[in-house]
């Protein structure tokens, strides 16, 4: 996938509300004037990918304790280069949590933008994360954690508010129970 192929996957992206389209408009700004927008090395912000991964019965989703960010999220990380945003999302749900993941839709399933802390001498900056669905098999509740994740496990949909109630993960708990 090239840089102008995430382009058109998200003008084609349909938003759910004000807010969303917001952050669309914004991310499509930064990836259409930043060439390098998928490198790390773009020190104001640089895309990011993201898998939202659910059991086959849709009933589960499974979400890590970020290490650094202290928080309940779903896998994801740094392009590092790689324009394949989706690619990025199952690499990095493999990594962080072990399991092989299946595409549920080639399409973008979220889309959002967030301030970074700065933290060892990297700025401040913005994660612009493009999110893909994914499933995968839910053998087991507690999965084995990462350098990256104190914790991984499949949590209820709806109790997913009580790990983490941002709108950015209520937002993907809504589309997948719709």
């Amino acid at each position: 996938m090239k840089r102008n192929q995430i382009i058109s996957l998200l003008r084609n992206y349909n938003t759910t509300d004000a807010h969303e389209n917001g952050m669309l408009q914004n991310m499509l700004r930064f990836i259409e004037t930043n060439t390098d927008c998928f490198e790390r090395s773009l020190l104001i912000g640089h895309v990011t990918g993201s898998a939202w991964i659910l059991n086959k019965e849709r009933t589960h989703a499974l979400l890590m304790h970020h290490k650094k960010l202290n928080k309940w999220f779903q896998p994801g990380g740094h392009c590092d280069g790689d324009a394949d945003v989706m690619h990025v999302a199952a690499k990095e749900a493999f990594e962080e949590t072990g399991l092989e993941v299946n595409p549920i839709s080639t399409a973008i399933f979220d889309v959002d933008h967030h301030q970074i802390p700065e933290s060892k001498g990297i700025p401040e900056h913005t994660h612009y994360d493009i999110r893909f669905l994914f499933e995968a098999n839910r053998t087991t509740d507690e999965l084995a954690s990462n350098s990256e994740a104190r914790a991984v496990r499949w949590i209820a949909l709806e109790e997913i508010d009580r790990y983490n109630n941002d709108e950015s993960i209520m937002r993907m708990v809504r589309k997948s129970v719709s």
